[in-house]
């Protein structure tokens, strides 16, 4: 197997301005781990399995979301699915609710979605890097891709924020508590303390 990082430290520093840009290509040479790479823009990103805390509320918000997707039969929710935009993003956001409008149009030959999901959601994990990655990286992608709402979970401080689709952004409208009860705007009758997210 070839080894990536090698035959890529190889160019000479001639070459140092021209930025390496992966591909979905690139991620099938790569090792087979514990780690989850994403590309954004080119970037490879990687992170090692996270918290047991964090895969816990995946799971948790993976039935919330789902047992109104069944009740509503308006779309899939998906924990962990691959979501490939084009070659140089390349994604695997935490959990998706797509809308069944979408998903009939938005599927590769090999199961993976190559249209942004109506809804991302995203647990946060620990560190200055993952937050940014979350917050500023994901978020951009997100907005530019045409994601609805973008929610970002944090199980450390029980928070639960939410970011809206207002023109070609997604923009931060509410930061919840265990105490407050989530709605949304492209759920319908979808209603949940957000306490549950975390119990």
């Amino acid at each position: 197997m070839m080894d990536i990082k090698t035959s890529y430290s190889a160019f000479p520093m001639s070459q140092a301005s021209e930025r390496v840009r992966w591909t979905t290509e690139d991620l099938k040479l790569l090792p087979d781990s514990s780690n989850r790479y994403e590309i954004i823009d080119g970037n490879l990103l990687m992170t090692r399995a996270p918290h047991w805390k964090h895969q816990k509320v995946i799971v948790k918000a993976s039935r919330i979301l789902d047992t109104w997707a069944e009740t509503s039969q308006l779309g899939e929710t998906v924990a962990t699915p691959g979501v490939i935009f084009d070659d140089a993003d390349n994604v695997i956001p935490d959990l998706i609710w797509i809308s069944n409008e979408r998903l009939a149009a938005g599927v590769d030959e090999e199961g993976h979605f190559t249209i942004a999901p109506d809804l991302i959601v995203e647990v946060l994990s620990p560190g200055s890097q993952n937050e940014r990655r979350d917050r500023e990286t994901k978020l951009k992608l997100y907005a530019e891709r045409g994601v609805k709402e973008y929610w970002i979970l944090d199980w450390r401080t029980q928070q639960l924020e939410v970011y809206d689709r207002q023109g070609v952004l997604l923009k931060l409208v509410a930061t919840l508590f265990a105490q407050d009860t989530l709605t949304s705007g492209i759920l319908p009758g979808f209603s949940c303390a957000v306490s549950e997210f975390f119990r």
